[in-house]
């Protein structure tokens, strides 16, 4: 630590393949889909059903959130039905996937009102942090990325693990049939590649989120709010906290008696009067 003298080392974790090594879960990944239209022929709702099915049949158990009826951001009290259902779902989840029509070059609002519920922080809940999450979008006209480029932002802002592809949907219009369902294209190849690897990221992060998550920052902040507490006399130093800092003490004075019986005396420390040859011929 001598050479990062600023650091708290108690603070600070050292990433090993051990920590990362932990039993997995043996239930379904739980998805939660997203979607961003209220249009009763909305293409972002199609989407996200077919991205559904092809979940369902990797093995994920899925819910897709309903927008309507979804109150305008603070309109409301976060006690609203709506409000508890999605934040309670988001919860729920382990990853999620976004879909949204591009809109003047941007998700719309319906899909933004959506995100803008769910608070970075609920109590001592991150309700979407180390989630994973894949990004989707449809388009009216030519293909477009401006939607997938914006999810990503506001993934990375909830903190989620955004996996690396996504997919966009130009004309999409054309590529769903009269029973909403996807016809076979490279598009609906993509959705499924997505899919499959949102299942896939989802299986190796999700019991490990905590961990992956945790930094090292709010590390030093957890503990330099606990020893206020401690100084202030709000709470008690924990039992095995109390216990390390005595050891270290005795540790301390055990190593300084050490020390204080093994140094030599100032009087032996004195280098000799005597100086040689010379010295003695002076002193005959």
């Amino acid at each position: 630590m001598t050479q990062l003298p600023n650091l708290v080392s108690a603070a600070l974790d050292l990433p090993d393949l051990d920590k990362l090594a932990l039993s997995g879960t043996t239930h379904p990944p739980r998805i939660l889909i997203l979607y961003g239209s209220l249009r009763p022929q909305s293409f972002s709702r199609k989407a996200a059903l077919e991205a559904e099915r092809i979940l369902r049949h990797f093995g994920a158990e899925t819910r897709v959130f309903d927008p309507h009826d979804l109150p305008i951001l603070d309109s409301v009290s976060a006690d609203h039905p709506k409000v508890r259902q999605l934040r309670e779902w988001s919860q729920w989840s382990e990853g999620q996937v976004w879909v949204s029509p591009e809109r003047h070059g941007s998700p719309t609002a319906v899909f933004k009102n959506q995100i803008d519920w769910l608070p970075l922080e609920e109590g001592s809940v991150r309700p979407t942090q180390g989630r994973t999450l894949a990004v989707m979008q449809v388009c009216g006209g030519s293909q477009s990325f401006n939607v997938v480029n914006a999810l990503r932002v506001l993934g990375r802002w909830m903190r989620m693990i955004t996996i690396p592809n996504q997919s966009s949907v130009p004309k999409a219009w054309q590529e769903f049939d009269e029973h909403g369902r996807m016809k076979p294209s490279p598009y609906y190849d993509r959705i499924v590649d997505v899919m499959e690897e949102l299942f896939k990221f989802t299986l190796l992060v999700r019991d490990r989120s905590d961990y992956l998550s945790s930094r090292y920052s709010e590390r030093k902040g957890d503990l330099a709010a606990q020893a206020l507490a401690v100084a202030s006399g709000a709470v008690a130093l924990p039992a095995t906290a109390a216990a390390d800092d005595a050891a270290n003490d005795a540790a301390n004075e055990a190593e300084a008696d050490t020390n204080t019986a093994t140094r030599p005396s100032a009087a032996a420390r004195m280098p000799s009067a005597c100086c040689g040859p010379a010295c003695a011929s002076n002193q005959s």
